[in-house]
């Protein structure tokens, strides 16, 4: 529909940045949806979010949310303002955007019909945008609170997989008020979780992405700094035992249908790296296999798989699922990913793609999606 024949274009609020420790990444999402956006069905309006909670109007450019000599973007270099903020009304009837600064008469910036949010990790992934959105009564594309916040802690999404009956690996939770009482006892029950599974380990944030804060531990030497690692991004850390066998990425987006699958992915061992940690995923490129060189079985069984994870989680929109081919022959899913990244090398694109929906495509599917889709209970 050209915007000849459409008195009113939608205007999408591209909201990226946040103050988690995957900001930087949200980042480059954002200049992939942007550049990938058809401006002549939508107008967009893009908002970042600093570091330290600011909502500010940025320019809209792609060109300078990419990674540039090994360095990171951030939404700071993209204000038009050190000091200006952009609000969203928490009032249902009143979609107006206002833009203000010190000293100066609020801006109106016009009304929002959707946001596409592309935030990663806690404080946009988890529910807490979506949450505002559901009270400003806002489209939006993705999931709802729930499954945002199922879908971000890990230690909940292994309890909602486990009880629909899907398949995880062994695990164990430290939680805050475990590790503020007793360290030393918290610390031995991962050194019994070691003796019971063995060596290695992974330790992680319960509620990070992006392979941010995984540790591998080989042995016992590297535990406490592999924890102090992952508490640094959570106070609350989740301790894996190592699954041999391959890894393997199934997109999940939903249809008029309903949600079907991608063909899956493999991502290969990263020889320079000693797992699919975040320099192998971002920095140095780490390519995945698209397809995933499996059979017509154990393809079918992993996109079965995926979908059973997505309804499982009350997920809308997309979701990524992530998972390892044991060695025996069979699927364990390790996590899924409510808001997967968009970034030029993100593996799930490039999984739709060889499944035959298109970067521009899959981004105007998500937002007639979220355009239809009310806001409230569903």
């Amino acid at each position: 529909m050209s915007s000849e024949t459409s008195p009113h274009k939608p205007r999408v609020a591209v909201v990226f940045g946040g103050r988690s420790s995957e900001h930087a990444i949200s980042v480059l999402t954002a200049g992939a949806v942007l550049r990938a956006i058809d401006r002549e069905k939508y107008d967009v309006l893009p908002i970042g979010i600093t570091t330290d909670g600011r909502w500010a109007l940025t320019a809209d450019d792609p060109e300078r949310m990419a990674i540039a000599d090994r360095q990171l973007p951030s939404v700071a270099a993209l204000a038009e303002s050190t000091e200006g903020a952009v609000v969203l009304p928490v009032d249902p009837t009143n979609r107006e955007v206002v833009y203000s600064e010190p000293g100066s008469v609020p801006k109106a910036l016009g009304e929002v019909d959707v946001v596409f949010p592309v935030l990663h990790g806690p404080y946009g992934e988890d529910g807490t945008l979506q949450g505002l959105l559901e009270l400003s009564g806002v489209p939006y594309v993705g999931s709802g609170v729930l499954a945002s916040a199922v879908g971000q802690d890990k230690d909940y999404m292994k309890r909602v997989f486990t009880s629909f009956g899907l398949p995880v690996g062994p695990y164990e939770v430290i939680r805050p008020r475990e590790w503020d009482k007793d360290p030393a006892a918290a610390r031995r029950k991962i050194v019994d979780f070691a003796g019971e599974h063995g060596w290695p380990l992974f330790v992680k944030p319960a509620r990070a992405g992006s392979s941010m804060g995984i540790t591998k531990v080989d042995d016992l030497g590297g535990l406490d700094e592999a924890i102090e690692e992952a508490r640094r991004h959570d106070p609350k850390i989740l301790v894996e035992s190592l699954l041999r066998g391959r890894e393997i990425e199934c997109g999940v987006l939903e249809f008029e249908d309903g949600p079907r699958a991608s063909v899956p992915a493999e991502i290969p061992p990263v020889t320079a790296h000693d797992f699919y940690d975040f320099e192998a995923k971002y920095i140095d490129s780490a390519d995945g296999i698209v397809p995933a060189p499996l059979s017509e079985e154990q393809t079918a069984k992993v996109q079965e798989l995926a979908v059973a994870a997505f309804e499982a989680a009350s997920c809308e929109g997309l979701v990524r699922a992530d998972f390892f081919l044991q060695d025996n022959g069979e699927f364990v899913i390790n996590e899924i990913n409510t808001l997967p990244g968009f970034t030029p090398i993100s593996m799930y694109p490039r999984m739709w793609q060889e499944s035959g929906v298109s970067y521009p495509e899959l981004i105007d599917r998500l937002l007639q999606a979220a355009l239809q889709r009310s806001t409230g209970l569903r």
